[in-house]
Order: C-alpha cells, then sequence, then structure tokens
C-alpha cells in the first residue's frame, strides 16, 4: 500500500475537528489512497453497529433508573436523588450527543447517501452542541457529587446529618446544574455553519476563534475526564480504607464479646448498616469504577493524538496510513466511552437490593400487598437512613 504524507498543518486540522465532532474530513483524507487501512475499516464498523445497541440499551435503562430513583419508596434518601440526577443526565447524553454524533459519523457510513442537512442548520446546531457540552459535564460531575456525599457518609458519619440533607442534596444539584449552562457557554458563542470545499454544509467552530476554541475544549476535554477521575480515584481510595478498617473493627469486637446476647446485638446493628450504608456505597465503588474505566481510554488515545501530531511530528510529515490507523483507534474507544452512559442501571440492579425490589414492583401488581413490609422496614430504618442515605 502506498503511503500519502500530511502536512503539520493538515494533522492539526484533522485533531481539531476530531475535538469539536465535526464529521468532515480533513484535507489529509482527500488524498486518493487504493483501500481502507484495516484499524480504521473495523474501528469505524465497530462504531457504527455498536453504537445504536448502546443507544437503546441506554435509554431504557437511564428510565427505568429514573422512574425507580423518583419513586415513593427511594426518592426520600440524598443518595437517589444524585442517582436519579445522573439518569436524567445520561439520558439526556445519549439523546443530544451520541445519537447526534452516530447520525454524523454512523449511519451515512453505511448509507453513503444519506444526508442528515436539518443536523447543520445554522442555529439549530449551536443548540445541539450546547446541550451535549451541558450534558456530558453534568453527568461528570454528580458522578463527583455522589462521590463526595458517599465520602463524608462513610468517613465523616456524625457530620453528614448536618452537611448532607435534603435541602443541600437540591442545592448542589441545582448550582451543578447552573455551572454547567454557564460554562459551556462559549461553545455556541464561538461556532457556526460553513461549507467544505466541495459545497457541504457542516457545523464546527468559527474558523477566526480557532485557537481560543481549541484551548477551551481542551480545559473541557480536562474537566469532564482527568479532574473528576483524580477526585473519585482518591475519595474512593479513602472510602474503601474506612470500610476495611470499620470492618476489622467489628470483627475484633464480635470476637472478644463473650455474652451470646451481645453478640447477637452486634451482629443486628451490623446488618441494619450494611442494608444501607453498603449497598449505597458499593453502587458509587461500582459506577465510579466504570466511569473511569470508559473514559479514561478516550481520554488517553485523545492526549496521545494531539501530543504526538501537535509537537512530534512538526518536523516529519506523518503517512496518512499512521493517521487513519489512530483514527481507528478513536472510533473504538470513542464506543467504549459511550459504554458509561449505559451501564449503570446494570450496576444499580447487581449491587443494589433496594433497586432490584423497586424494578421488580414497576413491572408487577403487588405495590399494595408489599406496603406494610416496605414502610415497616423504611420505619426500622429511618435513623439509619437519616445517617448514612
Amino acid at each position: 500500500m502506498t503511503q500519502t504524507e500530511c502536512s503539520s498543518g493538515d494533522i492539526y486540522d484533522l485533531l481539531f475537528n476530531m475535538l469539536n465532532n465535526n464529521g468532515q474530513n480533513s484535507t489529509c483524507d482527500n488524498f486518493q489512497k487504493p483501500s481502507e487501512p484495516v484499524t480504521y475499516r473495523d474501528g469505524r464498523l465497530f462504531y457504527v453497529y455498536l453504537t445504536p445497541v448502546i443507544l437503546i440499551i441506554g435509554i431504557l435503562g437511564n428510565s427505568l433508573s429514573l422512574n425507580v430513583f423518583m419513586s415513593k419508596n427511594m426518592r426520600g434518601m440524598c443518595a437517589s436523588a444524585y442517582l436519579a440526577a445522573l439518569s436524567a443526565s445520561d439520558l439526556s447524553t445519549l439523546i443530544f450527543y451520541v445519537t447526534v454524533e452516530w447520525l454524523r459519523r454512523g449511519i451515512v457510513y453505511i448509507y453513503p447517501e444519506t444526508k442528515m442537512a436539518f443536523l447543520e442548520y445554522n442555529g439549530f446546531c449551536q443548540i445541539l452542541m450546547y446541550l451535549s457540552y451541558v450534558s456530558r459535564f453534568l453527568s461528570s460531575w454528580l458522578v463527583v457529587a455522589f462521590t463526595v456525599e458517599r465520602y463524608i457518609g462513610v468517613c465523616h458519619p456524625l457530620r453528614r446529618r448536618h452537611i448532607c440533607t435534603k435541602s443541600s442534596t437540591r442545592r448542589i444539584i441545582t448550582v451543578i446544574c447552573l455551572l454547567s449552562c454557564i460554562l459551556v457557554l462559549y461553545k455556541p458563542v464561538l461556532s457556526g455553519v460553513y461549507y467544505s470545499a466541495d459545497g457541504t454544509q457542516y457545523c464546527t467552530s468559527n474558523k477566526r476563534y480557532d485557537f481560543p476554541s481549541f484551548v477551551l475544549d481542551s480545559a473541557f476535554a480536562v474537566t469532564i475526564t482527568l479532574v473528576p477521575f483524580l477526585i473519585i480515584t482518591i475519595l474512593n481510595i479513602l472510602i474503601v480504607r474506612k470500610l476495611v478498617y470499620t470492618n476489622k473493627r467489628q470483627q475484633h469486637y464480635t470476637v472478644r464479646t463473650n455474652n451470646i446476647q451481645s453478640v447477637k446485638s452486634a451482629n443486628i446493628i451490623r446488618t441494619e448498616e450494611s442494608i444501607i450504608k453498603l449497598e449505597f456505597t458499593l453502587i458509587l465503588l461500582a459506577v465510579s469504577f466504570f466511569f473511569i474505566a470508559f473514559n479514561v481510554p478516550y481520554f488517553t488515545i485523545w492526549c496521545r493524538n494531539f501530543i504526538y501530531n501537535k509537537y512530534i511530528s512538526q518536523t516529519d510529515s506523518v503517512s496518512l496510513e499512521d493517521i487513519e490507523y489512530w483514527q481507528g483507534i478513536l472510533y473504538i474507544s470513542r464506543t467504549i466511552f459511550y459504554m458509561n452512559y449505559c451501564i449503570n442501571f446494570f450496576l444499580y440492579s447487581i449491587t443494589g437490593t433496594y433497586f432490584r425490589r423497586e424494578v421488580k414492583f414497576l413491572f408487577t401488581l403487588k405495590r399494595q400487598a408489599s406496603y406494610e413490609f416496605r414502610q415497616s422496614s423504611r420505619n426500622a430504618n429511618t435513623k439509619l437512613a437519616v445517617s448514612w442515605v
């Protein structure tokens, strides 16, 4: 296969288009080549066919999760408020970001004659960009807020009663929503509809503000990936350390207790605590782990492309084959990144007993029959719920 070379300016243009979610190719891609590289083709097909599956599962799963966390039995818990907001933000991300990107990049690969011109209309394209940036910011920082709430609940339980109340939870969620709406206002302002060399209409950043747009988008990428990653990782390590320490203490207390009745009382207390505290903490650890696992590969590949193409290749020309290889890898990591917005329903179902029960109630007619059981369970754990949930 012959190799086509691109200048550093073309490479920068390609990276810029990737960052701004622009489906248009850079001038590098206008060169004639015998065939598509295998990695690029497989990565594109992986993206094209798996993304619709992610969309269907994600929309259904997040809708069910939102319904469960807003149900009468769950909405009174502070942790449920964060998870309900997270389900709503993931749902909006799937609609305004993943769906729109697939229509731009995916369906046109299967059916090249298909034109999604309505996505590129002036005004409409800016609205879609703005909503996609807002929803992604929300999804990342709601996970951070939930992590902080669980950290205070596990590591500082006495302070939690005064800090993590229902009203404070609503205020925190409102503040995150307002910040997300304000911080990404630059995107629609610095964007517009332009025409490629062949006359194709596309929505991207204003060419007059290429550099400020690139800097702000880079800061946005770091804000929704690297910063949350560091906060979540540090707080989760502290949470796990505290849980291990508490578990050892309880085992030591149980072993040293000679009175049988005291042993039974200690086990009852431990069981009641586990029902609430450990369940939501396990949910947090699962959500945090997969948030990191699905976000880091895409962010890493993006950083690699930026550093290599912007700095390392300044003096040398780079083959088009190499660029398309990393484009294929980027498509694969992008698809994995999308999974972050559809997996939470399964994590809640695996780690949450209360969540599974509420999902079951949604599909059965046993709500009234189980009402007394749920009420007695809630009354028995009222004080515990205020402390830990």
